[in-house]
């Protein structure tokens, strides 16, 4: 899976790089899975479909009734078709520049806040489905005034959330221009019962896939691959125990693309077929 270099992607070869700007995405495939290495902090303002992003500790699903802020990083994400045939959101992207001026043109700017989540989530409404409206890739370009509009536009959003959320909102701000770094054990295993795969909690980690067994093996003195399908092989046996859920309910989410290799592996791990264990 390429990595995708966002907003960079986006932006014309000729140009130079803006402090704010908005992108139209639309997508007809059914289902598209990226790495992706967000550059600028951004809005996702979701219209049709819906949107799952993995971070280093934590993953967020929404769908039109919300949008997201994403803070800058490495994350992982997936775009689906809802009920209609296509994905559509609008893309609104801001640099910290841009997220400094704002803090110190209408807040405090004095209060440090450390908030490990790197995402905020909107319920969106009637004024912030106005405000979706209103923005467009063609009516932010090559105008005379564009980017004045759009720093208009930027500060608009951000008092309305700042009204709307209030200092849950300020604070999420302020964290936005945090350097913090999660652990590499905490991203390992926040993920260890997700259906990741190591290539995927290796980018996480900002990492390639072989510097990321080599530290892997440095931390925990044993083999990820191994370590990894032997937490997620006792998790799904912790679950099936529960008596609520079947092999065909969980293999998915403990990492297997197929019920048949879940059942191999989980009778050579513990000497019984996971239908065994359910019925």
């Amino acid at each position: 899976m390429p990595i995708e270099n966002i907003p960079e992607i986006y932006l014309e070869e000729s140009k130079e790089p803006k402090d704010i700007f908005v992108y139209d995405f639309k997508m007809t495939n059914d289902v598209v899975k990226s790495k992706v290495n967000l550059s600028m902090n951004m809005f996702s303002f979701l219209q049709v479909g819906k949107k799952q992003v993995h971070f280093a500790d934590t993953s967020i699903a929404v769908n039109k009734e919300q949008s997201l802020l994403l803070k800058k990083g490495n994350w992982l994400w997936t775009e689906l078709l809802d009920m209609e045939a296509i994905y559509y959101c609008k893309l609104f992207f801001f640099s910290e520049k841009k997220l400094r001026d704002f803090l110190k043109k209408y807040t405090n700017n004095s209060k440090p806040y450390q908030e490990e989540i790197p995402y905020f989530v909107i319920e969106n409404d009637a004024y912030i489905a106005s405000f979706i409206s209103s923005l467009s890739s063609t009516a932010f370009t090559n105008q005379s005034f564009s980017d004045a509009l759009l720093v208009l536009k930027f500060e608009e959003i951000m008092l309305y959330l700042l009204n709307k959320y209030g200092s849950k909102f300020e604070y999420y701000l302020h964290s936005l221009i945090s350097k913090e770094v999660s652990p590499f054990k905490k991203i390992v295993e926040s993920n260890v019962h997700s259906n990741l795969k190591l290539e995927e909690i290796a980018f996480l980690c900002n990492m390639s896939l072989s510097t990321f067994k080599r530290h892997f093996t440095t931390e925990y003195h044993t083999a990820p691959g191994k370590w990894l399908k032997d937490k997620r092989l006792q998790k799904a046996k912790e679950l099936l125990e529960g008596g609520d859920l079947k092999a065909s309910d969980i293999y998915l989410d403990i990492g297997y693309n197929n019920l048949s290799n879940f059942s191999v592996a989980f009778k050579n791990k513990f000497g019984i077929s996971p239908t065994d264990i359910s019925n």
